[in-house]
């Protein structure tokens, strides 16, 4: 089905982008029983008020006996990254888009794809070189008082399909396969909107929610199950509104409008135990319950957490944005990290230099 309403402008003038839009539909795969049992104990480690700064690093001085190379120190220089901007687009819903994302799992030598979410509206596109983008699909959800806040790729581990997983107001989690053009599965389990989706980088499966119910939910996409509830005594008192794995899946940091960090450790053996029975999921058992337990200000902290108290490793400054609410974004080897404002300037920050609080 064609749309030919889109008002997206590629950097050819004149050129029609072939759409294609589906309806997601939610009387499909019906979510699994979601009881909860209250009385399990809290695995979390809430950062604590010990804080403190670690010292920048400087340069080492020549070890004595040694020639220096000229006046001074020798210091090595490392290039600035350039960025361009190549092509731009204007989605015709006229709403703002609220998050976008690539997908990391596609094969070498495939165009670049990625999804916006905004509106009741989910996005693909398909990047190509020298700047062209091709639209590839759109959906639309039923229900025109969705608003789609959040998205995160991962892949079939059957068929190696590109899986895409939208949320947003409504707190229904979609699962889209983009390949059959299908919303293949949906999850209900939140009582309010869902801030964000994470997958585990280790676990293709295993999905993480955050929302706006206080409460952090992690689900096995592969068996339809509930794996755990991250909330209680130990958890966030107001809005959940960001979260993200460590490189090794081993811990969860969330983030909320309470003011506070949590860390939530999942590699413990009550958490493993969990994981790998919800591989062997019965309808006849009923899930486990397992709680475990942005200022508005100008500027970014960059911490190292351990068991009693976090280290602040830098802090990075910006203007005009001093709103509730921003994201922001790192590169997927987490060596640069990037935010907008409010004026619409993007903020660019190199974290391998020595003192990466300057290096924008």
């Amino acid at each position: 089905m064609r749309r030919e309403n889109m008002s997206e402008t590629p950097t050819e003038a004149g050129k029609e982008m072939p759409t294609k839009k589906q309806k997601l539909s939610s009387d499909e795969n019906s979510n699994p029983d979601l009881s909860a049992d209250e009385n399990d104990d809290a695995v979390s480690v809430e950062s604590g008020t010990n804080v403190e700064r670690s010292d920048t690093p400087t340069n080492t001085a020549n070890a004595p006996g040694r020639k220096s190379w000229g006046k001074g120190k020798w210091k090595s220089k490392k290039c600035k990254y350039s960025f361009k901007c190549v092509n731009s687009l204007r989605e015709d819903h006229g709403q703002p888009l609220f998050g976008v994302q690539f997908n990391w799992h596609s094969k070498e030598g495939d165009p670049l794809v990625f999804a916006t979410v905004g509106s009741n509206r989910v996005t693909l596109y398909e990047c190509h070189s020298q700047g062209e983008i091709r639209l590839l699909q759109s959906y639309v959800d039923a229900d025109a008082d969705e608003n789609f806040y959040t998205c995160a790729w991962t892949f079939d581990t059957s068929t190696s399909h590109p899986l895409l997983a939208v949320a947003g107001s409504r707190g229904i989690i979609r699962v889209i396969n983009h390949i059959t053009m299908q919303c293949i599965k949906h999850y209900v389990g939140h009582g309010n909107a869902i801030n964000e989706l994470k997958f585990h980088p280790r676990d293709p499966n295993l999905l993480l929610s955050v929302s706006k119910d206080h409460a952090l939910r992690l689900w096995n996409i592969q068996t339809d199950t509930l794996v755990a509830i991250f909330g209680g005594v130990e958890g966030h008192r107001d809005e959940v509104l960001s979260a993200d794995f460590d490189l090794l899946g081993e811990k969860i940091m969330s983030c909320g409008m309470d003011h506070s960090l949590k860390l939530w450790t999942i590699n413990s053996e009550r958490m493993q135990k969990a994981i790998h029975g919800s591989y062997e999921y019965n309808p006849s058992k009923t899930n486990r319950w397992l709680p475990a337990g942005g200022k508005m200000e100008d500027d970014i902290d960059r911490i190292k957490p351990n068991e009693s108290n976090v280290t602040i490793l830098g802090r990075f400054d910006y203007s005009q944005c001093d709103i509730w609410y921003m994201r922001f974004s790192m590169d997927f080897w987490q060596k640069m990290l990037a935010l907008g404002n409010q004026v619409g300037k993007l903020y660019v920050w190199d974290l391998e230099v020595e003192d990466p609080h300057k290096a924008k």
